[in-house]
């Protein structure tokens, strides 16, 4: 990759922190016998991805085939909502909690509560930055996630050998987000070199992390901002190429493309994406988005699931990584998995042969 050292990449978010009241929704397993009991509390920043619908039901059923009392609550986006949840699990007596941060420097206080209690934190495919009360961190290779959507770009437009520059625009996370940064990097290691040989051409001009994140992750932001690159920078051009991080954002940078005539007067530009949702998939099959990222969350929750049960039982939790996740208070123990590329050729094999999907989801 370049030989870039991932640990470069570590991004830095800054959030502020209030007092408001939580509106929480909440999944019970019931009591179990095995675990002896004992509660886990489930954080996961939203219900309006279907990724983490679907995290946090899996995380939930297999604690509960363990025996374990779960309580899965969702933030709808908003931070003090996560703080307020996770100190009612505190409350309420959780042995362990998991959780996918909204804002990754948000949470020092109710960790600080939770070290005290004893109770085990495992950073839920999100690092938590900035505090050493996090015991351990199931995640995807976020790095090569960017490489993936990168490589696919430079393959498919035949970059660095076509006969003209090729236009392309970029796209990043929310700032908040300390993924953000591992996949942009990543993508850039890739794009890079092309960028600076006059191969890839980004009229905009905006090539640096800080001016294309996407706040919250919200695809209305991110069609908003391609509208604005379109009519600014390609009124006499066309663009080849959109690097967007993640499906929800690439709906809406579609929707722009669109309704401006791309995909029936102009061809539609390659538009990569992330975490297979059933609408990008869908659009992938009809031709519109051009790729996504899968990352299998039935195998990621299996491994938070794993990590908390040997903590609790005095095990000790299987890592393959202990040097790239430096939070910025300790190097946090990692399991990577990997993530696959998926376009119109391999769905079927990456995603319905494998049960994540069936044909009737994506009709």
């Amino acid at each position: 990759m370049t030989g870039i050292d991932r640990r470069r990449f570590l991004g830095i978010a800054g959030g502020s922190l209030t007092l408001l009241a939580a509106a929480a929704c909440s999944v019970d397993s019931g009591p179990g016998s095995s675990s002896g009991g004992k509660r886990i509390g489930i954080s996961m920043p939203t219900k309006s991805s279907e990724r983490w619908v679907a995290d946090g039901n899996n995380i939930v059923n297999q604690f509960k085939a363990l025996g374990y009392t779960t309580d899965l609550q969702y933030a709808e986006d908003v931070i003090e909502n996560q703080v307020s949840q996770l100190e009612n699990m505190l409350t309420q007596g959780a042995n362990a909690l998991v959780i996918a941060a909204i804002d990754n420097k948000s949470l020092t206080g109710v960790l600080n509560q939770a070290k005290q209690n004893k109770v085990a934190v495992i950073a839920y495919d999100r690092l938590i930055r900035d505090t050493a009360n996090v015991d351990y961190y199931a995640t995807f290779d976020n790095f090569t996630v960017g490489v993936l959507q990168a490589k696919y770009i430079v393959e498919r437009l035949g970059a660095p050998n076509a006969p003209a520059p090729l236009n392309i625009e970029l796209f990043a996370g929310s700032p908040d987000d300390n993924n953000t940064f591992f996949f942009f990097n990543g993508a850039m290691s890739v794009l890079q070199p092309l960028i600076d040989a006059g191969k890839l051409v980004v009229r905009s001009g905006q090539t640096r992390v800080e001016q294309v994140t996407t706040l919250r992750w919200e695809g209305a932001t991110a069609q908003s901002r391609m509208e604005n690159l379109l009519s600014a920078h390609y009124a006499a051009a066309n663009v080849d190429a959109v690097l967007s991080p993640y499906d929800g954002l690439s709906i809406g940078i579609l929707s722009a493309l669109k309704a401006v005539g791309y995909g029936s007067a102009k061809k539609m530009p390659i538009v990569t994406g992330q975490d297979a949702e059933k609408a990008s998939v869908k659009s992938i099959i009809a031709g519109e988005q051009t790729q996504t990222v899968f990352k299998d969350t039935r195998e990621l929750a299996k491994r938070a699931v794993q990590m908390t049960n040997a903590m609790l039982t005095g095990g000790t939790p299987e890592t393959n990584d202990t040097s790239t996740y430096d939070n910025g208070a300790k190097k946090v123990p990692s399991y990577l998995l990997q993530p696959v590329s998926v376009d119109k050729s391999n769905y079927r094999q990456a995603l319905i042969d494998t049960g994540y999907y069936t044909d009737k989801d994506l009709q």
